[in-house]
Order: C-alpha cells, then sequence, then structure tokens
C-alpha cells in the first residue's frame, strides 16, 4: 500500500499529466483551426470577389472595402480565471479563439480553452476542455459617444459523467453598455443548469469595468467589479474584483505587432466551503491569485 507521501506524488504526477497532454490538445487544435481559417478566408475573399466585385473597374475593387472580418487570437495564461474563479486550479492554461464580423455590427465567433474543475470540483469523470460559441450585435448610439452590445453565449463542456453530476453546459444571454473606457455588462442564465449547478435559470452576473490606455504607451490599466447570484443556489454567491495591467509588444517592434503581455491580481467573497476543489488537490477557486500571461492577435 502507498503511504500519503507517495500517493499525494502519485496524485499530482498524474494531474500534470492530465494538464500535459490537454495543453498539447489544444495547440494542435488551434494549430488546424489557424490553417483552417487561412483556407476559409481566401474561399471568402474570391467568393465575395465573385459575387460582389465582378465587372467593376480595377481602382473601384482596390478603393472597395469589404464589410466582412475575421480575426483570431491564441493566448498562453498562467491561470484561467473566470468572473474571479480559477478554471484550472492554479494551472497553465493555452487558449485561442476566432471571430467574424460584420460592417453592420453583426458578429459570431467561438473560443475555447482546458480546464481543470470539471474532473477536480464537478465530479467529471472525464472533461477538461471548454469550448464557448457566440454572436450578437453591436454598435453606436448615434452621437452619445454610448455603444452598446447585445448577444448570447453558450458554454459546453464535452466529457463523460456519472448520472448523479449535474451537466456543466450553460446558456447565457448578455447585455453591455459602454462610453469611453467604461463597461456595465449584465448577463442572465436561460438554461436550467448553470455552470454545473442544477435547477439555477434566472441567475445572473453583473459586472462594471475600466479600461483606461496610458497615452501612446501601449500599456493600459484596467479594474472591474461583479457580484453572480446563483438562483436557487445562494450558498454560491459571491463578488470579484480584478486590477490589471496590459502592454502592446508591438510599441517595442513591428515583429511583435498584436502580441501583448499582462498580468492581473483577482479576489473573490467566495465562500471556501463552496468553491473547493474534491480532495486530494483541496484547492479553493475563489482564493487571490496573480496571473500573467502572453497573447497574439491575427
Amino acid at each position: 500500500m502507498l503511504g500519503f507521501a507517495e500517493h499525494k506524488q502519485q496524485v499530482i504526477e498524474l494531474k500534470g499529466e492530465k494538464i500535459w497532454h490537454s495543453l498539447c490538445w489544444l495547440s494542435i487544435a488551434i494549430l488546424r483551426a489557424f490553417i483552417l481559417l487561412e483556407t476559409f478566408m481566401k474561399k471568402l475573399v474570391h467568393a465575395l470577389v465573385l459575387t460582389g466585385l465582378v465587372g467593376m473597374p480595377t481602382a473601384a475593387m482596390a478603393a472597395e472595402e469589404s464589410p466582412h472580418s475575421l480575426s483570431a487570437n491564441v493566448g498562453l495564461y498562467s491561470d484561467y480565471v473566470f468572473r474571479g474563479i480559477s478554471q484550472t486550479g492554479g494551472e497553465p492554461a493555452i487558449q485561442g479563439g476566432l471571430d467574424y464580423s460584420h460592417s453592420s455590427g453583426f458578429y459570431l465567433g467561438t473560443w475555447a480553452s482546458n480546464v481543470g474543475w470539471l474532473e477536480d470540483f464537478q465530479g467529471y469523470d472525464k472533461g477538461n476542455v471548454e469550448i464557448d460559441v457566440y454572436g450578437g450585435f453591436r454598435g453606436d448610439i448615434g452621437g452619445t459617444g454610448l455603444t452598446f452590445d447585445l448577444g448570447a453565449i453558450q458554454y459546453m463542456y464535452p466529457g463523460d459523467r456519472p448520472a448523479n453530476i449535474t451537466d456543466a453546459d450553460t446558456s447565457e444571454l448578455y447585455a453591455a453598455l459602454g462610453w469611453k473606457w467604461f463597461t456595465v455588462k449584465y448577463s442572465y442564465y436561460i438554461s436550467d443548469e448553470v455552470f454545473g449547478f442544477a435547477n439555477a435559470d434566472g441567475s445572473d452576473y453583473l459586472a462594471i469595468s475600466a479600461s483606461v490606455p496610458v497615452g501612446e504607451t501601449g500599456l493600459t490599466l484596467g479594474a472591474s467589479w461583479g457580484t453572480f447570484s446563483f438562483d436557487n443556489n445562494s450558498a454560491q454567491d459571491y463578488d470579484d474584483w480584478k486590477i490589471s495591467a496590459a502592454y502592446d509588444m508591438g510599441k517595442l517592434t513591428p515583429v511583435m505587432d498584436g502580441v501583448t503581455i499582462g498580468v492581473a491580481y483577482t479576489d473573490t467573497d467566495a465562500n471556501p466551503a463552496n468553491w473547493t476543489e474534491s480532495a486530494p488537490n483541496s484547492e479553493f477557486l475563489g482564493d487571490s491569485t496573480t496571473t500573467v500571461w502572453i497573447s497574439k492577435a491575427f
């Protein structure tokens, strides 16, 4: 029989191996996504030329700006913290997303990351990936200087779980109002299960945030506060807050265009009794933490 120290070491090694496999899987998936994105963009541009620009003079074609745009992003984070709660139990995360937007304000996107809480907190037999799909409409409100964003997002957590474990998949509607550097966003949940808590439809999350650029230095300072209310699961309710700093590396050299590095400090008043992983990990997911990251936008 293994002693406690040997058992603990074996658990740590298994967890490390699981995280490493997750990171490798996501890296390959994101690379394949970029290859598909490049192919899709070429086909889209070709289709637009055939359907919308055929017969136009060459000069007019050069001047015409497409109403469609595609973008992508990938990032490596020391911890994946979402609304104050660690999704990876303090472990690193690799993340990536693809976005389509139209000049009308309509947008669609998808995003993915490795997670740890499905197995370590929720009780899944197998599951370590989050995949989000979202869409909405955003724009300006006349000449007021205000902006709006209305949309929906589906959080999907593929995996295997025992029959008595609540599904983690979650459906959210959101509305945001912005002015200069400030944003107020309200999220309302319409799924019966909300991040693994049963009978929680009607839960909501309110966030107030600010993102302030420091002149033309490339440095942006941020701060936010949020409050999460879980319907029929009030023991899980909590507030969270964050301060952050991000730097645009493109300010140093064009070679680093689109690369951002950052650091953030987050904390919550979540109850450890309700937000701690199962033994032997026993990681308090709502604990204060400092996260560093590097990301690249395409």
